[in-house]
């Protein structure tokens, strides 16, 4: 059976997982996952072992945290994995404008993330809390930032994804793309409910 012998709307049960390539891609970005949570827990032990190394008269955690901004950023983010979960559930079902309406909603809540990101970086800055500050500072923006160019490369790649599902269809050769972008977007909502906790909410009471 060829790649595209099925149709918008007659999907298999899961079309990511209907061919060897699509379920090997699957398997595979387990894999890659799993090499990522090795490097983020690099960057969170780094951090850890310097989040108190501020520097004489440089601001603390606790001095320059706005946890108000975080957690709008949080809530955002948080917000678009369920709205991918959506996505994928229309493509489980075979609705290929209802998933490609929620991955742009996915998009659009990963910009508004970046956006307070950057906003809060800008904000971090003139208060005296540069890259090169403390090493406090090189830890902070090196796993934050880490995370926020994660962000940003999911919503290139889904972007992408969506223009190209507009393009060929939903059919078992995107499905599995789909899919892993899903898994992506997941594992980057799951770092950073750590770096809320860790870096943010540790920052601000301990």
């Amino acid at each position: 059976m060829s790649a595209h012998s099925h149709v918008d709307g007659q999907l298999p049960h899961e079309p990511e997982k209907a061919t060897l390539e699509g379920r090997n891609k699957v398997l595979g970005f387990w894999l890659f996952l799993g090499g990522e949570t090795v490097l983020f827990g690099t960057l969170f032990s780094a951090f850890l072992a310097l989040r108190d190394k501020v520097g004489e008269g440089n601001p603390t955690a606790n001095e320059l945290f706005n946890l108000s901004t975080v957690a709008i950023a949080t809530f955002i983010l948080l917000t678009s994995s369920l709205t991918s979960v959506f996505a994928i559930q229309a493509m489980h079902n075979g609705k290929k404008n209802a998933m490609l309406g929620w991955l742009a909603i996915t998009v659009l809540f990963g910009l508004g993330f970046l956006g307070l990101e950057i906003y809060e970086f800008y904000e971090y800055v003139h208060e005296g809390h540069g890259f090169t500050t403390s090493a406090f500072s090189s830890s902070f923006y090196t796993l934050v930032g880490f995370h926020g160019a994660h962000v940003a490369f999911g919503v290139i790649w889904i972007s992408l994804l969506i223009g190209q599902v507009m393009k060929k269809g939903l059919n078992v050769v995107t499905a599995p793309k789909l899919y892993v972008a899903g898994m992506y977007w997941h594992f980057i909502d799951v770092v950073w409910v750590f770096i809320f906790t860790v870096v943010y909410l540790m920052g601000k009471v301990g």
